[in-house]
């Protein structure tokens, strides 16, 4: 095989996966390590990926990088509707319960279920609070839901509702279950999310659930962002598309974290 070749071979491989080794890619293109990583340098200069320890990512998969609301509805459809699907059966069916939904696409998945929901008996109440704009919108047609929006300053990019008013009226709630969503879930670096204010946020609804829940396709395993938002050891459940690899799933085990595949 070309060296060209294999880059073109190695640049998609990393743009499907997130990220590839460099013990990986040295077996599956029978070449020494040496020469994976001056692969990998040629592939940095050109812009189509980002050298890190151990190996490479995407260059979306950066710290910082970031998609809006609108760039990311369209990707890992099927993995989002299946993850909900999971979701919505995690809700208590008691005469009264309330959740809390993060801001997100994964989470939206989980509330355009929720806009067709109705009380299992009569006088069931189901409260949900959420710190979105679109969710509140889609949320309020439900007459039959209890519906309740974080107040604050409204994030452009996420159309979230983030800040100090947001951060202290969440820390005088305690909701049932708290779904959230992640841009990474790291076996060492926790939970993470590109933006300071958007992650401070988040730590806010992880302190004040009862319980809480995590809503990740599989992309969002392994990887890690700017700003840690929580441990793993703050979240209870994690609902994702695929078994986690080796190092995360031992270290959600020893955190008592139950992990709930869709």
């Amino acid at each position: 095989m070309f060296a060209e070749e294999r880059h073109q071979k190695i640049a998609e491989l990393v743009g499907a996966q997130g990220r590839a080794g460099v013990n990986e890619l040295a077996g599956l293109f029978s070449i020494t390590q040496e020469t994976v990583r001056r692969d990998l340098a040629v592939l940095e200069e050109s812009g189509q990926l980002r050298r890190v320890h151990g190996g490479a990512v995407a260059p979306d998969q950066l710290s910082r990088s970031e998609l809006s609301l609108g760039e990311r509805q369209g990707r890992h459809m099927d993995e989002k509707q299946r993850i909900a699907t999971a979701a919505l059966a995690l809700i208590p069916h008691t005469p009264t319960a309330s959740i809390l939904l993060d801001s997100g696409t994964t989470t939206a998945a989980l509330a355009d279920r929720l806009a067709g929901w109705s009380p299992a008996k009569a006088g069931d109440e189901l409260l949900v609070i959420t710190n979105s704009l679109p969710m509140a919108v889609s949320l309020g047609t439900n007459t039959k839901l209890l519906l309740d929006i974080v107040g604050g300053r409204v994030r452009g990019l996420t159309s979230a509702v983030v800040g100090a008013r947001a951060t202290e009226q969440l820390g005088g709630l305690r909701p049932d279950i708290a779904f959230i969503g992640a841009n990474g879930i790291h076996e060492d670096f926790g939970l993470s999310t590109p933006d300071p204010v958007e992650a401070a946020t988040k730590t806010a609804m992880v302190k004040a659930a009862r319980q809480v829940v995590v809503l990740a396709d599989a992309s969002k395993l392994g990887a890690e962002t700017l700003v840690r938002f929580a441990t793993l050891e703050e979240i209870d459940t994690l609902v994702t598309t695929a078994e986690p690899a080796p190092d995360l799933a031992a270290a959600l085990a020893a955190a008592g974290v139950e992990v709930v595949l869709a």
